[in-house]
């Protein structure tokens, strides 16, 4: 590619002089600081708009919702880490964003592809008939390929995920179209109609398919798990260095590890 065909370097987020600093055409000191949270900014970053009050309680529940959840795998991971590297709590929380995958937070972007991706005629969102074709093709996709269906299923929470219920039921109340969620329940009864086992949809899917609705392209939409994980798990470094764990899960780990060979060696 020569210097002439070659695509200019452009950002269109932010720049800065001397005296201002301008994100997406506000001014980060008059326009910003003291009055929008850490969602809206989220928002205004993905949308390169501010939220409208309705949007602002959505996005803001969505990531409180995803921001904790325990000693996943991801906070062990992160814990792990700075147990090994105190230096470095950015190289901690970067562990455990890492193991934000298909099967914790990641699955945000399979519910959004999956949904996004259904055919683009508007008779299913308006025709339960056609919605309920579009959902059992889809569904019968994934169950004959045996891959799990994006955002249903949940080891714990059952028979329903209470965050997912509570996160639908905000964005109805605050006008929020339901497609996206009528679709992505009827999916859903027929995975759970197909395998025979209780499948509710779990929080990750009520992010994809309300993300889905307020525009996010699915090829960003983890990037709400990262944003909300990432609180969480400087936390999990915080109690980390009041209530340390860490030293004892890979103790307990190794001991558990080795047993038969040192009870083995033990009798011999």
């Amino acid at each position: 590619m020569s210097e002439r065909t070659r695509p200019p370097v452009r950002s269109d987020i932010a720049w800065s002089n001397a005296e201002r600093i301008v994100i997406r055409g506000h001014d980060l000191v008059d326009d910003l600081l003291g009055k929008v949270d850490l969602g809206d900014f989220g928002f205004l970053e993905l949308f390169h708009r501010l939220p409208d009050e309705s949007e602002s309680t959505v996005f803001n529940a969505m990531l409180v919702s995803l921001a904790e959840h325990g000693l996943t795998p991801n906070a062990l991971a992160a814990r792990l880490t700075y147990l090994g590297a105190p230096e470095s709590l950015q190289g901690a929380v970067a562990a455990g964003l890492l193991g934000l995958g298909t099967t914790f937070v990641g699955t945000i972007e399979g519910t959004a592809r999956m949904l996004q991706e259904a055919p683009a005629q508007e008779t299913w969102r308006s025709d339960q008939a056609a919605l309920q074709q579009v959902a059992t093709r889809i569904a019968e996709e994934f169950v004959a390929a045996r891959r799990p269906v994006p955002g249903i299923g949940h080891p714990i929470h059952k028979p329903v995920d209470p965050r997912a219920e509570r996160l639908f039921g905000l964005a109805r109340d605050n006008g929020l179209d339901d497609s996206y969620e009528r679709l992505l329940r009827a999916i859903q009864a027929v995975a759970q109609d197909r395998l025979d086992r209780e499948l509710p949809i779990n929080v990750t899917g009520a992010i994809g398919s309300i993300s889905t609705t307020m525009g996010l392209r699915w090829q960003v939409s983890r990037g709400l798990g990262v944003m909300a994980r990432a609180v969480g798990l400087v936390g999990h470094i915080l109690e980390e260095l009041d209530q340390p764990i860490a030293q004892t899960v890979q103790y307990d780990a190794e001991k558990r590890a080795v047993a038969h060979m040192v009870e083995g060696d033990s009798h011999g």
